[in-house]
């Protein structure tokens, strides 16, 4: 074949956001490792002390990279919307998420992106522990946190085939990116978390990637004991938002009403009970079986029902991705356009 007649590259169709704070040096090691097919690279100085900003734009010659900065920090989540705004102004379709502390390989963005490029989902995330061989090598405390964090996840966002929620190497379609309001989501360390909560309000679809973590020695911000009483919070917060507006507000089914019986019944249940063998203490008496009955009855009643939402609950996440609603809308402009 001539060189006249060889098709030209495919145009690049990913952006990537790198949220930087205390990276350093990682930062260009991170860029180092970024493929061709990422179009757009966007560095976050999120108020940076090691200046990761100005190094980059020292020592980068690539073209794609484009420093952002701010003026106070914001924390990941800040500088990750940044991000996120800046990529939306580029005709990138896929935004991924890559920190820039070198945890993350940049050799996995196409692997990561292809569910959203092809059509398959809106937001992918990385799973750190779905292979065991990888799940051995974790320190044992991270492995512990990851798992009750993941469990709230599970409740707040409606997510519940979901893992390792504060994983931040994530890609998002720019059709999702859209239907979220930006403003609205976490700036800190909850970020991730509150983020599946909001994709879940669009009604997105999210899948997982398994790949593998690198622990080294790099220095983090995170400090647990300031984060827990935050991120509880965030949890309590989103799972009650979630359940009023996707229950009682955007919808009211069977669940609704299987939700709304258990509660009361598992309240007088546990309460008629309590009551009954406090005084059944107090007195030195027995409990007649049809007082037992009154309050067991109540309780294993509302906890059918409560399991019964669980299951309605677990069966509902969103399977359709959103790109394939906005797909006909635009067709539907073109050929609107087209007659006039």
């Amino acid at each position: 074949m001539s060189e006249s007649t060889q098709t030209a590259p495919a145009p690049a169709r990913i952006a990537v956001v790198i949220p930087c704070y205390r990276s350093g040096a990682r930062a260009m090691q991170v860029l180092a490792r970024i493929g061709p097919e990422v179009g757009w690279i966007f560095v976050v100085d999120d108020a940076c002390p090691d200046h990761t900003g100005d190094r980059v734009e020292a020592a980068s010659m690539d073209p794609r990279v484009r420093v952002l900065r701010h003026a106070e920090n914001q924390g990941v989540g800040g500088a990750t919307l940044t991000g996120y705004r800046a990529a939306l102004d580029t005709p990138a379709e896929v935004v991924v998420k890559l920190d820039g502390d070198g945890q993350m390989d940049a050799g996995l963005i196409q692997e990561l992106t292809a569910p959203a490029l092809g059509g398959e989902a809106d937001y992918v995330k990385g799973n750190r522990f779905y292979n065991l061989r990888d799940v051995v090598r974790m320190p044992r405390v991270r492995l512990l946190g990851n798992a009750v964090l993941s469990f709230m996840t599970k409740l707040s966002s409606g997510y519940w085939q979901l893992f390792d929620p504060t994983n931040g190497f994530t890609a998002i379609h720019r059709v999702a990116l859209q239907e979220i309001d930006l403003e609205r989501v976490s700036r800190r360390y909850f970020f991730e978390t509150d983020l599946l909560y909001h994709l879940n309000q669009a009604r997105a679809v999210v899948v997982e990637m398994p790949m593998r973590a690198v622990y080294d020695n790099e220095p983090s911000s995170l400090r647990p004991g300031r984060v827990a009483g935050p991120f509880l919070w965030g949890h309590v917060r989103n799972f009650f938002r979630r359940v009023i507006y996707s229950y009682f507000v955007r919808g009211f089914s069977v669940a609704s009403l299987a939700l709304l019986m258990s509660l009361p019944l598992l309240v007088f249940g546990v309460g008629f009970g309590a009551y009954q063998w406090s005084e059944s203490v107090s007195s030195g008496t027995t409990a007649s079986a049809g007082t037992v009955m009154l309050a067991a009855l109540p309780i294993l009643l509302g906890a059918q029902l409560l399991l019964s939402w669980l299951s309605h609950d677990i069966a509902a996440e969103p399977r359709l991705p959103l790109q394939h609603f906005s797909r006909p809308r635009a067709a539907q402009r073109s050929n609107t356009s087209g007659g006039e």
